[in-house]
């Protein structure tokens, strides 16, 4: 079990070693290609446009909430039903996503301009003036009010390169914006994305001041190729475009599902996808975005799978990625099962994988919505998880998953994330020295 509290510092790195290592890969076959993109294109309701505006808009209630009204920093966790408590954790990748629903709530005119624009100059000034950094980077968890690093954890390549990507989706969205376009570009330019390599061809997943880098390595397909696109990208210290084949990319097949696998759960296909549009481009052959399709089919075909187990799971209700549970944060997900499974469900989990099988996701969430939202939803959206076996609802959000969920709904509404990252110079030399084309 993973707690949040002084054992979540190496929270990512403990939920990758639990997937990795407790995860049988018997069910898969043997190597096989990733499926051809789907040319089938669907078509939103008003119903569908409603529910996703439903996610976006109550998103953004809790990054304005969640964040210090000084510092911009935004809370790791915060309580679903808005109501105050003294927790005061932040967490760097969730200021990241912060930036974006910030974005993405400008586009959709839910605050004055001029109130959202403030928020994240505060936020980019605090982060380039007096957050604590180490080469550019930032820790993990901090004191929201102070930026001070707390319960020892790791300065994180990921969750510095999830903030990374929110200042330039910022820089990008607000096109024309001197003093914004400054504050990201002095953020991500000062970056030293070789030192994290640590004389090797993959990134560490860490670092701290005790004990130096942490010995797990991004060397297997997961979020990791938005950390990578970033350092490709970087016009200051960039990676060098070897490092992009130094990760390994096991092909694996669920049920007739073919793609690109990982040992950890759903967010890996996911997180990647809320910025960069993978869409249309081939990386050594390779359609990303159908492979995170064919993985998310392999999860609802599997999540159906496991009825015997838990009878309420079904076509209507299905989910599970990292998340809170009953007894603390936890990995959890498949194929193949990882985690103490329990039956609870995780809505980001359907969200986080709206634009790839859009029906389906659609199909869960509105039932959640309709069906239990007397329980499970709150202030902020749905709670992070619930359990429909033993009616266990968890009263926190939690700010990663909150920020997946509004991403993943605004690119599949309309793809204003996709479209205002494609204007970023470092976003497209990041694909271009990978070496992707077009598909």
């Amino acid at each position: 079990m993973f707690f949040s509290g002084s054992q979540a510092m190496t929270r990512r790195q403990a939920l990758y070693r639990l997937a990795l290592f407790g995860a049988s890969t018997t069910l898969f076959g043997g190597c096989v290609t990733p499926l051809a993109p789907s040319s089938t294109a669907f078509r939103l309701t008003t119903d569908d446009l409603a529910l996703l505006e439903e996610l976006e808009r109550t998103a953004f209630t809790f990054f304005r909430e969640a964040a210090h009204p000084e510092t911009g920093l935004v809370l790791d966790r915060k309580r679903a039903n808005g109501e105050p408590d003294d927790r005061t954790v932040a967490s760097i990748a969730a200021t990241g996503f912060g930036l974006s629903v910030l974005c993405v709530a400008h586009a959709r005119g839910y605050a004055p301009r001029d109130e959202i624009r403030a928020q994240i100059v505060r936020t980019l000034k605090w982060l380039r003036d007096r957050m604590p950094h180490e080469r550019g980077f930032f820790y993990h968890f901090s004191h929201w009010g102070t930026g001070e690093r707390v319960w020892k954890c790791e300065l994180s390549s990921v969750d510095s390169a999830i903030l990374f990507c929110g200042a330039l989706h910022a820089r990008a969205h607000f096109e024309g914006d001197a003093e914004i376009r400054t504050l990201a570009d002095d953020l991500f330019h000062r970056a030293e994305w070789p030192w994290f390599l640590d004389g090797q061809l993959t990134l560490s997943m860490g670092w701290k001041p005790e004990s130096g880098f942490l010995r797990a390595r991004w060397d297997h397909y997961c979020e990791l190729m938005l950390i990578n696109l970033l350092g490709l990208g970087s016009p200051t210290h960039p990676l060098a475009p070897e490092t992009w084949r130094a990760w390994t990319r096991p092909e694996r097949e669920y049920e007739g599902e073919r793609f690109i696998w990982s040992p950890a759960p759903l967010f890996v296909h996911q997180f990647s996808h809320a910025w960069f549009d993978f869409r249309d481009r081939r990386d050594a052959g390779i359609d990303w975005f159908t492979n995170s399709v064919a993985a998310t089919r392999a999860h609802v075909k599997w999540s159906v799978g496991q009825q015997a187990k838990f009878p309420k799971w079904s076509h209507d209700l299905w989910g599970v990625t990292s998340s809170d549970s009953a007894r603390g944060y936890v990995g959890w997900g498949g194929p193949p099962s990882s985690g103490p499974l329990d039956g609870t469900v995780v809505p980001c989990a359907a969200a986080g994988s709206l634009p790839f099988l859009p029906a389906e996701c659609l199909r869960t969430l509105r039932y959640q919505r309709e069906k239990h939202g007397d329980a499970i939803w709150k202030r902020y959206g749905f709670v992070d998880a619930w359990n429909p076996h033993n009616g266990w609802v968890n009263p926190d959000v939690v700010g990663i998953d909150v920020g997946i969920t509004a991403l993943m709904a605004a690119n599949l509404r309309d793809g204003v994330v996709w479209r205002a990252m494609s204007r970023n110079a470092a976003a497209q030399r990041g694909f271009d020295r990978a070496g992707f084309n077009p598909a």
